[in-house]
């Protein structure tokens, strides 16, 4: 099914082109878009710090709860 606007859409877009002339820039965002080598690296390293937050959090977790005893082995054993 092909979605086709009718008249009135039309102009609810034209209108807000008109209004706000940043978003017509958003049709053709590439175009606009500057890559540098920066790029790459920042998108690698953000993935990264993602994907290796739960290990750290994990390590530091067992390293903070490691030393404790739990109250179960406080108990005596019942005879």
């Amino acid at each position: 099914m092909k979605f086709q606007m009718n008249y009135f859409s039309r102009w609810i877009i034209a209108a807000l082109i008109a209004v706000f002339p940043g978003l017509s820039h958003a049709v053709d965002s590439y175009r606009f878009m500057h890559v540098t080598i920066e790029t790459p690296w920042a998108i690698f390293l953000f993935l990264l710090v993602i994907v290796l937050f739960p290990f750290i959090l994990s390590a530091i977790l067992h390293w903070h709860f490691a030393g404790k005893k739990s109250d179960s082995d406080d108990e005596k054993p019942k005879t």
